[in-house]
């Protein structure tokens, strides 16, 4: 037995580094053409939507997918994949400061689903773990913790008024104020969310995920984050609205089940989002910023580093 998960065979890791490079790869077919991306977030979905989903992911079956939050998160993925090819392929739409916000707008909103969703989870009253919509919960303070660590991360977006498109082939949408700090705090709550609310299959759209936009934004294309997770995202939950049995019958890797683990992973999340809202609160009051239309870090090494390379 692990610290956060029952032991898992060679094989085990294989299935779930295959899915890590599966997504990342998808991920560059979709950015580096406008037809891949019309395939992979246009014409599929459609495709998915009249013919497969609803019967994979119908209301009550076996797997859960079919309740609101999945069939919400689908569609709210793709629409920030299809908003974002428009900022990319079409100059003037990226011009407008309204659609340079809706970026920003698209994020809250996906984290206040899931922020909601721990909410939601703590008043399942599953203290000792149970079967809620066909997925296994335990409700704990945890959840509380860590839909704070959600609110907070909302409310350090910032700097969505320098959002540009890069000048190379390729044409992705880069946000440099979005440094490495909140990325950081983003991915620990989210794992922390997928760990309490989506708790045996968070392997996959915890770990795997998660990794899946951050290794390309660092090394691959750095400062196209929420381009690289609304990608990876919305190919993750079209795979798993379509093969269902996935995470619980064909590759599954349960979580411990130990009420001390869903403890300091949410408390970790709690303090790392706590930590970037005072560090830059400080920044706005130091500064002089208005957050609502200010960029925040923009005499940082690490944003006029993006901005070089992307211009």
């Amino acid at each position: 037995m692990g610290i956060l998960y029952e032991a898992t065979s060679f094989g085990g890791w294989a299935i779930w580094l295959f899915v890590l490079f599966a997504l990342m790869a998808f991920n560059e077919f979709g950015r580096s053409t406008k037809w891949g991306g019309i395939v992979l977030f246009l014409i599929t979905p459609i495709i998915l939507t009249i013919f497969v989903w609803p019967t994979t992911a119908a209301p009550g079956n076996e797997y859960g997918t079919g309740n609101w939050f999945n069939w919400v998160k689908t569609y709210s993925a793709l629409a920030g994949c299809l908003w974002f090819m428009g900022l990319r392929y079409f100059p003037k739409f990226a011009k407008k400061k309204w659609a340079l916000a809706v970026p920003a707008i698209i994020l809250a909103v996906n984290i206040l689903e899931a922020a909601i969703r721990d909410f939601q989870c703590f008043g399942y009253g599953q203290w000792d773990g149970g079967i809620v919509n066909n997925l296994w919960v335990m409700s704990g303070p945890w959840n509380i913790m860590n839909g704070i660590a959600g609110l907070l991360n909302i409310v350090t977006i910032c700097g969505w008024a320098g959002i540009f498109i890069s000048k190379d082939k390729t044409k992705d949408m880069i946000w440099p104020d979005m440094i490495w700090a909140w990325i950081i705090a983003y991915d620990l709550w989210n794992f922390a969310y997928t760990y309490n609310c989506i708790a045996d299959h968070s392997f996959y759209c915890g770990l795997a995920l998660l990794l899946s936009c951050t290794i390309p934004t660092f090394f691959i294309k750095k400062g196209a984050w929420l381009q690289h997770r609304a990608h990876t995202l919305a190919l993750w939950i079209m795979f798993v609205m379509t093969v269902p049995s996935f995470a619980d019958r064909i590759a599954p890797v349960a979580t411990t089940h130990n009420a001390t683990a869903f403890f300091v992973v949410s408390l970790i999340s709690l303090l790392a989002n706590l930590a970037l809202a005072i560090y830059q609160f400080v920044r706005i009051y130091k500064n002089k910023r208005n957050p609502l239309k200010d960029e925040i870090y923009v005499d940082t090494k690490t944003y006029k580093q993006v901005v070089e390379e992307n211009v």
